[in-house]
């Protein structure tokens, strides 16, 4: 993963999930999970509202996602296991707005980080500033313990910010409906009405922007220009 230049990234243990089938009906014990960060001065620019370049950045980043994922999935395969990539940004449940495994799922079996009150996978480094990556695979894989515990502490500053009142603020447990957190068909109505320009309105992004581990990112990428 370091060729790829991917620094987050583990192994987890999927046993018991639900995963998809490949086309031979078998299902996925294990992943590798990732997270592909995005650009830190445009995410920051994101609490007003998205804009072109947020858009463009989202696309980008999937689209890198994607490419990875694939070509994990092609080596795995050569090896002689069973492999298969997961769309980066994908609705296969374009009725409950779902895919065929939910990403942050195998992130946070993988250790990568827990799931916030804004619904998004906090990572240590990069905080919810991260798109992520799953391939799914029957080669056994060492893997850590996943990490099943909220450390948004007090801060509601996602909740307050969300401008289709759609976070419940409730704290993530492990096998939490995604419902309890989130009005998903509320968040939707509002980026339809409001975002529909950017990614056919699939994208908002102000409870992310917002949030102190992404905006410490910033911080340390400003520092840097500045040395």
């Amino acid at each position: 993963m370091e060729a790829k230049k991917i620094h987050v990234w583990g192994t987890a243990d999927l046993r018991g999930f639900p995963t998809p089938s490949d086309h031979t009906g078998n299902t996925f014990p294990y992943a590798v999970s990732f997270a592909v960060p995005v650009n830190p001065d445009i995410m920051g620019r994101v609490e007003n509202g998205p804009d072109k370049a947020y858009a463009d950045e989202y696309v980008r980043v999937n689209h890198r996602i994607n490419e990875i994922s694939n070509a994990m999935a092609a080596e795995i395969k050569a090896s002689g296991f069973r492999s298969m990539a997961l769309a980066a940004s994908e609705r296969s449940d374009p009725i409950n707005m779902a895919g065929d495994f939910p990403h942050k799922t195998a992130a946070t079996r993988a250790g990568l980080g827990w799931i916030g009150l804004h619904c998004q996978l906090i990572t240590y480094p990069y905080g919810p500033w991260v798109r992520l990556g799953t391939v799914f695979t029957d080669m056994e894989l060492p893997y850590g313990p996943p990490l099943e515990k909220n450390l948004c502490g007090s801060c509601r500053k996602c909740v307050d910010a969300c401008p289709a009142n759609a976070l419940t603020g409730r704290k993530w447990v492990p096998g939490m409906p995604r419902e309890d957190i989130l009005n998903v068909q509320g968040c939707d109505r509002w980026k339809k009405e409001h975002y529909l320009s950017y990614v056919q309105g699939h994208i908002c992004g102000i409870c992310t922007a917002v949030c102190p581990f992404g905006r410490s990112q910033l911080k340390r990428s400003n520092d840097e220009k500045s040395r």
